[in-house]
């Protein structure tokens, strides 16, 4: 049962029908894992606790430079050179007292991700390079997890909510069936990002793991949100899942 404080603390959000009282303590019983503290973790991390999650994980081996702040806004100068999972945990402590936080400075293998996942309801794929996405991926649907995607390059950016564990529903993999070698990715410092459109998309992961914990609204899985700033274009296209893909064609 919601207390005093938390009536009034999430009343903005219990005044939605979609949601109510019973919407907020399911809210506060959830477990959401965040993968990645960067452009898109930083504001995705941030709406989650104000919404009332009550149990947050994030995983992230970076460190807080000062390359970071232009986007990363959960970080700030005090916290250069410390761990993001810390700096990021130390701002969501002051958002909200009573948030459960999980940290791991560590990068997300497979090994850790197995071990990791299975505690949390949804995870968000807050990261930035194609190796790990498609761990998480893998991950997800062995132990059926629905996973919100998030990522951004430039102007734009994409997000979708992947339920391949489902009859039907794609993976990330039968959207994106080439896995790239890291050297041939471009190097973080040769990417090219404005903030804005990373906190944008990021708190649209945030709002797609809340639709999907009290199962509100109309389900994104199996299409793709693709919003290009510079063209004024928002829109979404289906993605069909391939029969022959490694991770779920066989569902």
């Amino acid at each position: 049962m919601l207390s005093k404080q938390q009536k009034q603390l999430y009343i903005r959000n219990i005044i939605l029908s979609e949601i109510g009282e019973i919407g907020q303590q399911k809210l506060l019983d959830t477990k959401i894992l965040v993968i990645g503290a960067g452009g898109l973790g930083s504001s995705a991390l941030q709406y989650l606790a104000c919404a009332g999650i009550g149990t947050l994980g994030i995983i992230d081996d970076d460190k807080v430079e000062l390359s970071n702040l232009q986007r990363q806004i959960i970080h700030n100068f005090d916290n250069l050179g410390d761990y993001k999972v810390q700096s990021a945990r130390q701002k969501l402590q002051k958002l909200a007292p009573d948030l459960n936080i999980n940290i791991l400075d560590c990068r997300a293998n497979y090994e850790l991700l197995t071990k990791e996942v299975k505690n949390y309801d949804v995870v968000l794929d807050c990261t930035d390079n194609f190796a790990t996405r498609f761990i998480i991926n893998q991950v997800c649907f062995e132990q059926k997890k629905p996973l919100v995607f998030g990522a951004v390059k430039g102007f734009a950016g994409q997000l979708s909510v992947f339920k391949s564990y489902q009859p039907n529903q794609p993976c990330y993999a039968c959207f994106n069936p080439n896995i790239v070698d890291e050297k041939f990715e471009l190097p973080l410092h040769e990417k090219g990002i404005l903030g804005a459109v990373a906190g944008a998309i990021g708190a649209m992961q945030s709002s797609y793991a809340i639709k999907e914990i009290l199962r509100i609204g109309n389900d994104i899985s199996g299409k793709i949100l693709i919003y290009d700033f510079l063209k004024n274009d928002f829109h979404i296209t289906k993605l069909n899942k391939n029969p022959l893909c490694k991770i779920c064609g066989k569902i």
